[in-house]
C-alpha cells in the first residue's frame, strides 16, 4: 500500500488482510487476532454502526481499558466513516457525560470499571451502551456487532472527514475536543515508514489507547503491517519480559516509563536486541536519562515535541545527535517553528518566548469551539496560521530547540496533563474545604 497517495486507514487495513490474512494484527496476553479476522470484524463493527443509523462524520464515544474489543470498535467505526472519540477512563463521571454529549456521540462504548465509575451518572447519557466487558452497562460488544460474514454499506472518506476527537482539559477545567481527519492520521502513517515501522514491526504499547501519546505509535504500526502487543496496564517487568518474548522492534514510552524501567537492577539481563526504534513524548525527557537509554538499551531513540492539535513538531533524533540530548531537537521536515513574544511579534534566533508551528498535520479546530481555536491559532505576518503551544522556548545556534517553561498553568504527571482547576474545582465540593490551590512538586515516581 502506497504511503504517497492518501489511503483512509480502514482501506490500509483492507488491503493487508487481503495480502497476508494469517498476520498477527494484535496481541494481549494469550489472544491474537490476525489481520483476516481483524477485517472481519471492523466489517461487522461498521455494520452495526450504520444498522443504527450512524452516518460518515458523525462520532462514537469509547471510555474503557485498552483490550483488544477496545481496538477492533476505534477501527471498525472508521471503516464506517465515523469520527471516534476516545475518553480518559480517569476522568471525573461529570466530565464523561459532559465529552460524550459534547462530540455527540451516537454509539458509547465503555466497560465495567468505567459503568461502576460513572454510577447514577450513567442515565445522562444519551448513547446507546455497548459494553466491551463482561459486567459492563447496555448492550454485550459481541452481541451489538453485526452477525459474522456481514459487510457494511460503501462508504467514502475524504481527507477532510473527522477521524477522532480527542479531549484535552483546558485551564477552565473544560474539554476541549480536538478535531483530527483522515489526512491527518494518514500523515502520521506516512511519516512513521521512515522510522521503520513495516511488516516486519512489532511494537509494544503499554500507554493507554485513548492517549494520543499512544495512537500515534498504534496506527502506522497497523496501516503498514505491524503487530501490536497490548498492555492494559503498564508494569516495568512484565514490559521487559513482553519486550523480549515478543521480539519488540518498536515502543512508545513517557519518560517516568523510561525512568522506572531504567531503574530495575534486572534491566540489562533482558534481551532487547530486537529493538529497531524507541519514541518518547508527552512529558520533560531529562538529558541523563536520555543518555542512558542510548547506552543501556539497544536501537535508535527519537524524541518528539509537539502537541496533539498538530502545527509543529520537533524530533530529537538522539542517537544520531548524543551531543544536542538537552534539547528537543530540530522542527520535522515540512514543519515551521517560530518564536514570539507576548505581543505577538517574531522573535530572532537566540530570543526566548512562546514556541509556535505549522504543518500540513493540523487539527481541523477544537470541537464546536471556534473562539477557542482562534484563541490557539497566531497568524504570521506573511499570512500563515500556526498553532500556540503554550510552551516557552528558543532556538540555540545550530537550529535545535530549548525548552525553558510552561506558559499554561499544568501539571505534567506520568506524561499525562493535569490541570490545577480541575482538582481545585474537586477540592472545593469537600464541605471542610474553604479555598484550595494545587500546585505540582517533583516526584521521583511521576515526574
Amino acid at each position: 500500500m502506497s504511503t504517497e497517495t492518501f489511503t483512509p486507514l480502514p482501506e490500509m487495513i483492507r488491503a493487508l488482510a487481503e495480502a497476508t490474512p494469517e498476520k498477527i494484527a494484535l496481541i494481549q496476553d494469550e489472544r491474537q487476532l490476525s489481520y483476516g479476522d481483524l477485517d472481519k470484524v471492523m466489517d461487522r463493527v461498521a455494520a452495526a454502526l450504520q444498522r443504527e443509523g450512524v452516518k460518515p462524520a458523525e462520532s462514537v464515544a469509547i471510555c474503557a481499558g485498552t483490550s483488544i474489543e477496545y481496538a477492533c470498535a476505534f477501527l471498525g467505526a472508521l471503516r464506517a466513516g465515523v469520527a471516534v472519540a476516545p475518553i480518559a477512563p480517569s476522568s471525573t463521571a461529570d466530565s464523561i457525560v459532559e465529552m460524550v454529549a459534547d462530540c455527540g456521540a451516537r454509539v458509547f462504548f465503555l466497560d465495567k470499571s468505567v459503568g461502576d465509575a460513572l454510577g447514577e451518572r450513567l442515565g445522562s447519557i444519551k448513547a446507546r451502551l455497548v459494553g466491551l466487558d463482561d459486567g459492563a452497562p447496555g448492550t454485550r460488544h459481541d452481541q451489538f456487532i453485526a452477525p459474522a460474514g456481514a459487510k457494511p454499506g460503501p462508504v467514502t472518506i475524504t481527507e477532510e472527514m473527522p477521524f477522532n476527537i480527542i479531549y484535552s482539559s483546558g485551564t477552565t477545567g473544560t474539554p476541549k475536543g480536538i478535531v483530527q481527519s483522515f489526512g491527518m492520521r494518514f500523515g502520521h502513517v506516512a511519516r512513521a515508514v521512515a522510522m521503520g515501522y513495516g511488516p516486519g514491526a512489532v511494537t509494544l504499547l503499554s500507554t493507554p489507547l485513548y492517549s494520543n501519546t499512544t495512537l500515534v505509535s498504534f496506527f502506522p504500526t497497523m496501516g503498514l503491517g505491524g503487530t501490536a502487543v497490548l498492555m492494559k496496564k503498564f508494569d516495568a517487568a512484565q514490559y521487559l519480559a513482553l519486550a523480549q518474548k515478543h521480539h519488540a522492534t518498536h515502543t512508545m514510552l513517557v519518560p517516568v516509563q523510561y525512568s522506572r524501567l531504567m531503574a530495575r537492577e534486572d534491566f540489562d539481563s533482558y534481551d532487547l536486541s530486537s529493538f529497531v526504534m524507541k519514541f518518547c513524548t508527552s512529558a520533560p525527557f531529562s538529558a541523563a536519562l536520555k543518555s542512558d537509554v542510548l547506552k543501556r538499551w539497544p536501537g535508535g531513540l527519537v524524541e518528539y515535541f509537539g502537541m496533539t492539535e498538530g502545527g509543529g513538531t520537533c524530533v530529537l533524533i538522539a542517537h544520531v545527535y548524543p551531543d544536542k540530548l538537552h534539547t528537543v531537537g530540530q522542527p520535522a521536515p515540512g514543519h515551521d517553528i517560530r518564536v514570539i513574544d507576548e505581543d505577538g511579534r517574531e522573535l530572532p534566533r537566540g530570543e526566548v518566548g512562546e514556541l509556535v508551528g505549522r504543518s500540513e498535520l493540523v487539527m481541523s479546530g477544537y470541537h464546536n469551539r471556534k473562539e477557542q481555536t482562534d484563541a490557539a491559532t497566531w497568524v504570521s505576518p506573511d499570512g500563515f496560521a500556526f498553532i500556540r503551544t503554550g510552551d516557552v522556548g528558543r532556538f540555540d545556534a545550530d537550529g535545535f530547540v530549548e525548552l525553558m517553561d510552561r506558559k499554561k498553568d499544568m501539571i505534567i504527571s506520568g506524561g499525562f496533563n493535569i490541570y490545577p482547576s480541575d482538582l481545585e474545582a474537586v477540592l472545593r465540593q469537600h464541605p471542610d474545604v474553604a479555598d484550595v490551590a494545587v500546585v505540582g512538586v517533583p516526584s521521583v515516581d511521576w515526574g
